[in-house]
């Protein structure tokens, strides 16, 4: 039992350790892919205004 026990401790250190690591590599490429997606949407503006589109 005493086995069994230990076992179960080590399996559960060592998903909140990984939980940690893929939780803070989800939202550092989340906000990469954020960032990208405003440069994008502001260059597209930017563009717009500068050639002359109708915004009607």
């Amino acid at each position: 039992m005493k086995t069994v026990l230990l076992l179960k401790n080590i399996y559960l250190e060592g998903f909140k350790n990984i939980g940690n690591y893929l939780v803070r590599n989800y939202f550092k490429v989340f906000a990469w892919f954020t960032l990208i997606m405003f440069a994008i949407v502001t260059y597209a503006f930017v563009f717009r205004v500068i050639t002359g589109f109708p915004f009607d």
